[in-house]
């Protein structure tokens, strides 16, 4: 099985998955379709968390870096969403689905879209195994 996974910044990594964060904001088009492992990069978005707070959300003071933490379907990329997530000038990578992991599995990430290692892949639920 081949999984393909994007490192994401915290917070915006636990935003995907617990805060209905519908699009992921890249400056680059992606053909992909289907399921997208999330990884949490090992370093935090700066003003993140802050921006989080204004919109509302509780942000966790436990979240794991340099760790796959979740699981998303990409169901479209495009220019102009109407999402509030979607940043103006960027590509918009519509995502659906999410399935956090409940005990993160730390690894080290990746630019650009990467493939998540068999060994990893044998660590992930059984049922996200399925969904992706």
């Amino acid at each position: 099985m081949t999984l393909r996974a994007l490192s994401v910044r915290h917070p915006w990594a636990w935003a995907i998955l617990h805060a209905g964060k519908n699009i992921e904001n890249r400056t680059w088009r992606t053909e992909h379709r289907g399921p997208l492992v999330i990884h949490a990069g090992s370093a935090t978005a700066p003003g993140a968390r802050q921006r989080l707070t204004t919109m509302g959300f509780t942000v966790p003071g436990n979240l794991v870096p340099g760790a796959i933490v979740g699981v998303v379907d990409v169901v479209d990329c495009v220019r102009d969403h109407a999402s509030a997530w979607a940043v103006p000038d960027h590509w918009h990578w519509v995502l659906a689905n999410p399935r956090p992991l409940s005990d993160p599995i730390v690894c080290k990430g990746k630019l650009s879209l990467w493939r998540v290692p068999d060994e990893i892949v044998r660590h992930l639920p059984t049922e996200l195994q399925e969904s992706a």
